[in-house]
């Protein structure tokens, strides 16, 4: 696919102003620009190279999941979105997958200055 052929859309979300968030599309429609990144999300879900938020720990328990939930759909599933802080300039990406049972959640996730892949927080759709 050469250049030209895909661009990204930044919008601002309406809440909250420090918030940017970047779709990338092609012609055909959106597509994953993330492949390089996903793979290496995914080493470090498998050499157990992350750590999880409290948020993502309560999120987790409310909606009834398991960190093998979360795990697998890192594993099996595709950046949907990037996301950038304007306060801490870090971006964090969603991640769309499916748990042990089959159902959608996302996964947001951002990789540490220290190299660990830091779960933001986990919801189901």
């Amino acid at each position: 696919m050469s250049f030209r052929e895909w661009w990204v859309v930044a919008t601002r979300m309406p809440t909250r102003r420090s918030l940017i968030i970047f779709t990338c599309y092609t012609r055909l429609g959106k597509i994953i620009v993330f492949e390089r990144l996903l793979k290496h999300m995914r080493e470090k879900i498998r050499t157990r190279q992350y750590v999880m938020t409290l948020h993502a720990e309560e999120e987790m328990d409310d909606d009834g999941l398991t960190i093998f939930d979360v795990e697998r759909a890192i594993l099996t599933g595709k950046i949907v979105e990037r996301q950038k802080e304007h306060k801490t300039e870090e971006w964090k990406y969603l991640i769309q997958g499916h748990t042990l049972t089959g159902n959608e959640v996302i996964v947001a996730s951002k990789l540490s200055l220290t190299g660990k892949l830091v779960i933001i927080t986990v919801f189901l759709l």
